[in-house]
């Protein structure tokens, strides 16, 4: 039998919604269980809330290379700073099965967050792991990745996708 997945798909109008920060609590915290569960199930490099059908302010990153899943959850996250030589690379969602494109992003991102148990911390990563950070980021912000786009190539991945979506199994 297949499984289910437990992403909601492009265009859901909850991929455009910004979340907002809000305390840790219990209600978060369960939704960061399930949003850990969804990615290790997965093995998704990172997700945001909403990948989910949740508009929260959270986000999971695995921090570590490619290869392995060392997964982290930040509660409200923020880009702090970012920078460095900008570079292109791979991207896609769980919310767009099958697309992948093009994407240029900065090196490194300083991230500030607040953890578990709702204390205000920082982190910068570099490379993949920033990468990963500043595309969930946007996302939970309302911000899908094809925004990075021109308008031809993001109509160019959209029908891709639908004839995907048409394809027999």
């Amino acid at each position: 039998m297949p499984q289910i997945s437990p992403f909601i798909v492009y265009p859901d109008p909850r991929l455009r919604a910004s979340a907002v920060a809000r305390p840790v609590d219990a209600g978060l915290l369960a939704t960061g269980k399930a949003l850990l569960e969804a990615a290790e199930g997965h093995r998704a490099y990172g997700l945001a809330a909403v990948h989910i059908g949740q508009v929260e302010p959270l986000v999971v990153v695995s921090v570590g290379s490619p290869d392995k899943r060392d997964y982290r959850l930040f509660y409200n996250p923020h880009i702090i700073d970012c920078g460095g030589e900008s570079t292109i690379g791979v991207e896609g969602s769980v919310s767009l099965p099958g697309i992948e494109v093009d994407i240029a992003r900065p090196l490194w991102a300083r991230i500030g967050y607040d953890d578990a148990d709702g204390v205000s911390r920082d982190t910068t990563l570099e490379g993949f792991p920033a990468r990963i950070a500043l595309h969930e980021i946007e996302q939970m912000n309302g911000v899908f990745f094809l925004s990075h786009l021109s308008r031809l190539k993001r109509d160019a991945a959209l029908r891709r996708f639908q004839k995907l979506a048409r394809a027999p199994n």
